[in-house]
């Protein structure tokens, strides 16, 4: 959030914004595949090392020099070095699971992390934004305020090094003997990956859209940081909160309704939101929209490790991530192209139809799945 807001404020045009914002994606859409098959070979630990002194030094440069050039280069950082931790982790924890069931349930932990940090971020960069410059002798949102926020985004990697850095690694498993040589592509033959991917980039559109637009909405509209940073936050504590009851339900919970009906919602909420005339109804649609985006997920998660092999888990997380990333790399710049041309209004509009129609896709996923593989324990 502190990067766009920074570049609005340096008075650069939304389509400029909306380059920054996709250089977060573009390292992805590259390393996401050579990352997922490093975390095959290698496990947890040392991709997540190499992520760690990415996005530190990504974030202490925008510290140093905050000005457009080093913010388009700390987002490229930054962003690879997110990708990569997360195709590790999840590769881990879901590799820990026994059943499908305990598939959803662990996914519905670990999603949490992420939905816990994108309320905390936003929020405690928006106050920093705000309040640092001041407590600094300077006034509120100022670059010392920035520089603070930046400051903080770059010792938390830290953190989660600390708390990682005992958890033993799951043993490998060896590709069987009789495969030559495998391609990534391979697993687009597959017609439940191929479903799985198109419904997932429905959802991370509405993701990316919310992230980005929402901001630009707000500050068009006014808001300062601390109130778009709020708006953000509470979309993430919804995420949270929904996340929270969902291992309690693993059992209960099919993934392909959860993830229609969360599409149908949010499709509901992007054709609302440019009617709400304050902070206040804005907040109560971001509420709305995190408890519906936030059940999707670990269901993606479920399904994914579900139709793939033990020993290609990481290839075929690599491969959600680049389609994923390839996709907001554009989006972006679409989205700043039509809202500086026709409003923000209608990238919501746009958005909210896509994402309603791609439900259909989403209830086909009803084909019977493999059952997991764990052959290597």
């Amino acid at each position: 959030m502190a990067a766009p807001l920074l570049a609005l404020t340096q008075g650069y045009s939304p389509l400029a914004v909306g380059v920054l914002m996709a250089l977060f994606a573009l390292t992805q859409v590259f390393l996401a595949l050579p990352a997922g098959r490093y975390a095959d070979r290698h496990g947890l630990r040392r991709p997540l090392a190499f992520s760690v002194v990415a996005s530190v030094t990504g974030t202490g440069l925008a510290v140093l020099f905050p000005v457009f050039p080093v913010l388009c280069l700390a987002a490229l950082l930054s962003g690879g070095a997110t990708g990569a931790a997360a195709i590790a982790l999840q590769r881990h924890v879901g590799r820990a699971a026994r059943d499908a069931t305990e598939l959803k349930r662990i996914f519905s932990w670990l999603s949490i992390g992420p939905a816990t940090s994108n309320f905390l971020g936003p929020l405690a960069a928006g106050l920093l934004i705000d309040h640092a410059g001041v407590w600094l002798g300077g006034e509120a949102g100022d670059l010392n305020g920035y520089r603070s926020a930046f400051l903080l985004m770059a010792l938390l990697p830290l953190l989660t090094w600390w708390l990682v850095r005992r958890t033993p690694d799951l043993p490998s498993t060896p590709a069987p003997a009789e495969q030559g040589l495998r391609r990534a592509w391979d697993l687009l033959r597959e017609p439940m990956m191929r479903r799985l991917l198109i419904v997932n980039w429905f959802i991370s559109s509405c993701w990316d859209v919310h992230t980005f637009v929402l901001p630009v909405l707000g500050h068009e509209r006014g808001y300062g940081a601390s109130t778009i940073g709020t708006l953000l936050g509470v979309f993430a504590i919804a995420a949270t909160l929904v996340r929270l009851t969902m291992p309690g339900l693993a059992a209960q919970l099919r993934e392909r309704v959860v993830i229609s009906a969360a599409m149908l919602c949010a499709g509901l909420v992007f054709g609302l939101y440019p009617f709400m005339p304050n902070a206040l109804s804005m907040g109560f649609c971001s509420v709305v929209l995190g408890l519906a985006l936030g059940s999707v997920q670990p269901m993606i998660m479920s399904t994914l490790h579900q139709i793939t092999p033990a020993d290609r888990h990481g290839e075929a997380l690599g491969l959600r991530l680049m389609s994923l990333n390839g996709s907001s790399v554009v989006m972006p710049l679409i989205f700043g192209s039509m809202g500086a041309v026709v409003g923000v209004s209608l990238v919501f509009w746009m958005v909210g139809a896509a994402v309603a129609g791609g439900s259909r896709l989403a209830w086909s996923l009803r084909s019977p799945l493999p059952p997991v593989d764990r052959t290597s324990g």
